[in-house]
């Protein structure tokens, strides 16, 4: 019975094998990269919301109130994804033996979270703005309205310059992007208010503005949750890699007890057992079975355990 080990910090899921040294320079740029990024946008997002938060109070605008209430989501979504930045690059201990990459998952599935009950609350606002209508400065609206458009510009420009494999950077640029797209329903209502009079644009724009962020909030929770609970990658399919293995390594007879989980998007690990031939050569088939695992799955992190014989535990089957 042999055990083989192999870790890298990084894997491409274009399913090409890389060194664990430029894997980790690869890793360390984009970190450096992200967190400057993420700082400045930080900045800008704080700055602006704000003007806009008091704006939306002497304006009377719930769209721009949702709006700077993105803002302040958008900080602490960026605040949250800078922290992960920083703390995924903490090293494994006897605590957390496989690192603190997951923290990036986690600040992304919290984002998510965040998202949805920003989405419920401007809802419920909104009917009652349908409800009992109040007027709208809608010149103040206007401008307010249109520089947050350029300042959310900005900062999701910003944002899409980094790694877009990270689903940490993806959260916090669904959070700017949502905003962006508030700011804009916040200049289409005040352009209608003031060439029409008609203030129930405010909140049924705001609704519809909802209505599109759900949908990505939501696939960004499912995935985050999918992860977090050791979910195996969409694209495995265990009855291929196991015949994938005994094809390009004759020795191998078997492969049962498959367990496949992503640590982080990026990063896949593989457990298995796997049957062979006696008297084989067990260092030079474990050689192999990592080299098919690379080459063909881009999984770098593999434990296999090599037994003789027909498989007789539970999951043969």
């Amino acid at each position: 019975m042999t055990e083989s080990h192999h870790h890298t910090h990084q894997h491409d899921h274009r399913h090409d094998a890389h060194s664990a040294d430029h894997d980790a320079h690869d890793h360390a740029h984009h970190g450096d990269g992200n967190s400057r990024l993420l700082a400045w946008a930080l900045v800008l997002t704080l700055v602006f919301m704000v003007v806009e938060s008091v704006s939306g109070w002497i304006a009377q605008s719930l769209a721009l109130l949702a709006d700077a209430g993105h803002m302040f989501t958008d900080a602490a979504a960026l605040g949250l994804a800078l922290a992960a930045v920083y703390f995924a690059r903490r090293a494994p201990d006897s605590k957390r033996s496989f690192g603190y990459h997951r923290s990036q998952v986690l600040a992304a599935f919290i984002n998510g979270v965040a998202l949805l009950l920003i989405v419920g609350w401007i809802t419920v606002e909104a009917i009652q703005r349908f409800l009992h209508p109040t007027p709208v400065n809608a010149q103040l609206m206007l401008v307010i309205a249109a520089l947050g458009a350029v300042v959310n510009i900005v900062v999701f420009v910003m944002l899409r310059r980094g790694d877009h494999g990270d689903m940490n950077i993806a959260a916090a640029t669904l959070h700017v992007l949502s905003d962006l797209l508030g700011s804009i329903g916040a200049v289409i209502a005040a352009i209608v208010i003031m060439g029409t009079g008609w203030t129930p644009i405010d909140p049924l724009l705001s609704i519809l503005l909802c209505l599109l962020i759900v949908r990505s909030a939501w696939a960004l929770v499912r995935k985050s949750t999918h992860i977090l609970l050791e979910g195996a990658p969409d694209w495995l399919d265990v009855s291929k890699l196991s015949a994938t293995l005994q094809q390009h390594v004759p020795a191998i007879t078997g492969v049962h007890h498959v367990h496949c989980w992503s640590l982080t998007p990026r990063e896949t690990l593989l457990t298995l057992h796997a049957t062979v031939t006696t008297n084989s050569d067990h260092n030079a088939i474990l050689a192999q079975a990592q080299h098919t695992l690379a080459e063909h799955y881009g999984i770098t992190h593999a434990t296999i355990q090599l037994e003789y014989g027909p498989c007789v535990d539970e999951h043969c089957s």
